[in-house]
């Protein structure tokens, strides 16, 4: 079984996976960890150093490797990670996608509190849901060709879903 979490920055992809994994005694993988360990860098010095092309090159291959594998997981990806280089293809063939549907005023107040994401530094609170709003409208259609859309979801309701589907 894999499973791959997909939504915006903040949604809870990494928070939910790591209970998913606990009740599915799956691993979880965090795409940004293993970013952070192939290249020996932060997220943030990748963007700096080497800009946004090699980092969604990178992301990418490392998807693309995970989805090949015949290891099960949850997997986190980054909220770009479907919308680069047919990764939402990639995640589809290979196994279950849920797209985590959160409201813009929500991501907003978990992302403040996050300085570690590149694409969202030093904004105000207006400029930052300007940004968010942008990035939900460039990803929407391809997080909803995901294979499951929650909202207003809860660990267990997320697992009731999964378990109805197979």
């Amino acid at each position: 079984m894999k499973i791959f979490l997909i939504g915006m920055p903040g949604s809870g992809k990494t928070t939910l996976g790591k209970g998913l994994s606990a009740h599915l005694m799956v691993d979880f993988i965090d795409l940004d960890v293993e970013i952070e360990n192939s290249e020996q860098k932060s997220i943030p010095e990748i963007f700096n150093q080497q800009g946004e092309d090699h980092f969604r090159m990178v992301e990418s291959r490392l998807l693309r490797e995970w989805a090949s594998g015949t290891r099960s997981f949850i997997m986190a990806t980054g909220g770009g990670a479907p919308c680069f280089f047919n990764g939402m293809e990639t995640i589809n063939k290979s196994g279950l996608s849920i797209f985590l549907d959160v409201p813009i005023s929500e991501l907003i107040e978990r992302v403040k509190m996050n300085q570690e994401r590149p694409l969202l530094q030093s904004m105000d609170e207006f400029a930052l849901k300007e940004k968010l709003q942008s990035l939900r409208d460039q990803r929407l259609t391809c997080y909803q060709q995901a294979g499951l859309i929650v909202e207003n979801y809860s660990l267990e309701s997320v697992l009731k879903k999964i378990k109805a589907i197979g």
